[in-house]
């Protein structure tokens, strides 16, 4: 019978795999242990392998997942490619559904996940509309605020969620699940959103069960541990040795390999079912076997490939490519690897294609082409032999260069020819930007953050624009990275990365500076301390307020009663901030305290590298973020300090000004808020935020005339503003039209059927037209809605009264002050329940 026949490249992939890898004692090790029963206590369940750059470890978790196939294992691999457990999740659906065996299941609840995701978010800007006076419960939308800044869903809120009270973290994160429960109508959809582990890793164990009958054995092989354990290790640790997320087949096998041994705080324990393998670089004995299985025999050649490399597999096989005659043709792979290796190479367009193939961070067919700069059919003919080079790792449809030999492939292109290093990585910038651009078409910008494919693509149009020294392409990475720091701290690391990465590889100081910096602000504080670095670059930190501003704390009266509850903070705009007015009025804030560190100040302005600048309005975004987080946790003095920061940089922002008019209002400040507010209705007269805002300032201050013009202008805009539709019902009490005020309160309740606050204010409006029976069923529904309202509570007491319910009047009343201790008028109202019953 004749012998089958393989191809020319897949016995130069299998002659690269044994002699990249020649770890017999590993390979051996993990081999056997398919040999070994689960029940038996020599069998390991986790592997991890360790080791330094460079000294074999992704080809070593290759080849793993190539003896495990052998034992017919369904097998996955995960890297750095992921960035959370849902994303984990998602490329091992994907590889074991290519192997025929699909998890339909999970798939089904990722793809859940992701639109509740998006659903939560929206709810998260939704909940962002000004917030009412007399808010449903102490604290309620600052509350909420800071519920949703802990989750990670409100832009500009969740870098700073460290200075937010943990109290108020706490009770906001319950108040938000109340919303998403309201919104979802399953516990499943909102743990979901908040805890997504919580609910996707069972199906995962569920699945893995199914599977487990039709394959003898099933592996996990996580790659790049120092990147991705910092959110799959915790994870990993539960699965693995709790029965949080129910039982696993005994059958899975795992394998971790990243640079640094395992966390013997949280592994120390499990040495009976683990297996710790750090690898060195190769010994003697197996350098000159890799040597010798790439026909370099020689002995003096032998001994100055040794000295040179130091055993790392990957420089070995590099000097081994070289096909060396004598020892002078050894010289150090790290500086010259990229001549070494081609120097056999006779045919110039696979010389340069190996080069081009450096350009970028990560290579498939459609990158490569653009980087070799030829036609399609010699690029795909390039790329397989590209395929088949010894430092060419895959991952997944992927291959990206080993760092060891990439790294002197771009200090060659860079050194030889600057124009030419300049071209390629621009033609790339501008493929991945059309490739960009074509994922964004027809969609909604605020959910391209959520698509993965989008965020490789803006990466690679960022990086590849940093190496060819674009004009602005450190300012746009930075104010993206502002826009990423709102996402969480793991998609904030991948832009910083990429100025890390931009920096080294095109041998830029200043691009590496911001890169070096950033990581360090972002490893020691999370996403708000890199906010609060490129502040502090551009000595645009402003000063703490002396405290010079009146803060007024409200109650929780009832709205019929005068000076009702304070403002729990105003509307929060999505989206870029900017601002106006750089002057602080007449309020003195611009005095600075004695404790100010202006010797850190003036060393971040000294470190600033000098050929790069931060543009005003990304300035002025940081400055409105900050302000947001201020307003989080109910601080509308600093706010107003941030957005005068703002203001000084952008001043004729719309926006911004109705921001800080807004919080000027909640600080008691209403003659400096009309100001800005009609400045900013000025600039744009479209914004109800500002009409709205205004009107609400106006009528405070006596004027319900103008309250009625302004707040009737953000109703043209939006005709379902809620807290615009309950601000014109007071403007219609003060200007005593019964019926017009009920009816803006029927159009409230309508517009925002859970809305408590609305409910609440409906039933005083009822109540003060004597239909007391109706105002108690409003009353009822505001406390279904937010149980922990007192004015609902103090309200609905006075309406018992009326009506004669004496003990349910008392109830409510004492309620409203357990709630609220400090509560006046509903203690009045007490008494005079109290004095009514005792005659």
């Amino acid at each position: 019978m004749a012998r089958g026949r393989v191809s020319l490249q897949e016995l130069v992939r299998r002659r690269t795999r044994a002699g990249l890898v020649a770890r017999s004692a590993e390979r051996e090790l993990f081999r056997g242990n398919f040999d070994t029963a689960p029940e038996d206590g020599r069998h390991r369940f986790l592997f991890h392998v360790h080791g330094t750059a460079g000294v074999g470890k992704t080809r070593l978790v290759k080849e793993f997942e190539h003896l495990a196939r052998e034992q017919g294992a369904l097998t996955a691999y995960v890297n750095e490619t992921s960035g959370s457990v849902p994303e984990a999740l998602e490329s091992v659906c994907r590889q074991f559904a290519l192997r025929g065996h699909r998890l339909k299941d999970l798939e089904r609840m990722l793809a859940t996940h992701r639109e509740r995701r998006h659903e939560a978010e929206t709810a998260a800007l939704a909940a962002l509309d000004p917030a009412p006076d007399g808010a449903p419960s102490t604290g309620g939308m600052a509350l909420a605020r800071a519920g949703l800044a802990g989750l990670g869903l409100v832009p500009g809120v969740a870098p700073f969620t460290a200075v937010l009270d943990p109290a108020q973290l706490a009770h906001g994160a319950d108040r938000l699940r109340s919303v998403l429960a309201a919104r979802f109508r399953s516990h499943e959809d909102v743990r979901l959103v908040l805890d997504p582990a919580s609910v996707l890793t069972p199906v995962l164990t569920d699945e893995l069960n199914a599977v487990a009958s039709d394959v003898p054995w099933i592996v996990l092989l996580l790659d790049t541990y120092e990147r991705t354990g910092p959110f799959l290790d915790a994870w990993l640790h539960d699965l693995l040795t709790t029965d949080r997320y129910g039982a696993l087949p005994d059958t899975v096998v795992v394998v971790t390999a990243g640079q640094h041994p395992a966390d013997p705080a949280r592994w120390g324990t499990f040495a009976d079912f683990m297996t710790s393998l750090p690898l060195q670089p190769f010994t003697e004995a197996e350098a000159r076997g890799l040597l010798a299985e790439r026909g370099v025999t020689a002995e003096p050649v032998v001994a100055e490939a040794l000295r040179l490399t130091g055993g790392l597999p990957v420089l070995l096989s590099t000097i081994a490519g070289t096909r060396p005659a004598g020892p002078e043709d050894v010289t150090d792979p790290s500086a010259t690897a990229v001549e070494r290796f081609l120097k056999w190479e006779q045919d110039p367009g696979r010389r340069f294609a190996a080069l081009a193939g450096a350009l970028p961070r990560l290579l498939d067919a459609d990158v490569f082409a653009v980087a070799a700069d030829c036609d399609r059919d010699r690029a795909e003919e390039l790329y397989a032999w590209v395929e088949t080079l010894p430092f060419a790792d895959r991952l997944g449809g992927r291959i990206r260069y080993h760092d060891i030999v990439r790294a002197p492939m771009l200090r060659l292109q860079r050194g030889r020819s600057p124009r030419g290093w300049a071209d390629g990585h621009g033609r790339l910038a501008q493929a991945f930007r059309r490739w960009r651009e074509q994922t964004e078409s027809g969609r909604d910008t605020g959910t391209l953050w959520l698509d993965e494919t989008w965020c490789e693509l803006r990466l690679g149009e960022l990086y590849h624009r940093l190496c060819a020294a674009g004009p602005t392409a450190v300012s746009d990475t930075l104010r993206d990275l502002v826009d990423a720091c709102d996402q969480g701290e793991a998609l904030a690391a991948r832009w910083v990365r990429v100025l890390e990465d931009a920096g080294r590889d095109a041998g830029a100081p200043g691009v590496s500076a911001w890169g070096d910096r950033l990581s360090a602000a972002l490893a020691s504080g999370g996403t708000r301390a890199v906010l609060d670095t490129l502040l502090d670059w551009a000595g645009h930190t402003p000063l703490p307020v002396p405290g010079r501003l009146p803060v007024r704390r409200g109650g929780d009266e009832p709205s019929t009663t005068p000076g009702g509850g304070v403002p729990a903070g105003p509307p929060d705009f999505p989206g870029d901030p900017v601002g106006a007015d750089p002057m602080l009025w007449d309020l003195d804030l611009a005095g600075a305290p004695a404790d100010v560190d202006w010797m850190s100040q003036e060393q971040a302005r000294l470190t600033t590298p000098a050929d790069v600048t931060l543009p005003a309005p990304l300035l002025a975004r940081i400055h409105r973020d900050r302000a947001l987080a201020h307003a989080a946790r109910g601080d509308h003095t600093s706010a107003v300090t941030e957005l005068s920061g703002a203001l000084a940089l952008t001043p004729d922002d719309a926006r911004t000004l109705a921001l800080r008019g807004e919080y000027l209002r909640a600080l008691g400040l209403h003659a400096e808020a009309v100001a800005d507010l009609e400045q900013a209705t000025a600039l744009d007269p479209a914004d109800a935020y500002a009409w709205a805002s205004l009107g609400a300032a106006r009528l405070t201050l006596g004027h319900p005339e103008g309250a009625r013009t302004a707040l009737d202008h953000a109703l043209a805009l939006r005709p379902d503003y809620t807290w615009a539709l309950v601000r014109r019902a007071r403007v219609a009490r003060e200007l005593g039209d019964p019926e017009g005020r009920l009816a803006a309160l029927d159009r409230a309740v309508a517009a925002e059927p859970d809305s408590a606050w609305a409910h609440c204010e409906r039933g005083d409006a009822l109540r003060a037209a004597d239909r007391d029976r109706e105002a108690l069923t409003a009353y009822d529904r505001a406390l279904a809605l937010d149980p922990g309202y007192a004015s609902a509570y103090a309200s609905r007491g006075v309406a018992h009264h009326r009506l004669g319910h004496l003990d349910e009047a008392l109830a409510d009343l004492d309620r409203a002050l357990e709630l609220n201790p400090s509560y006046a008028w509903a203690r009045e109202r007490r008494d005079a329940v109290v004095q009514h019953r005792d005659g």
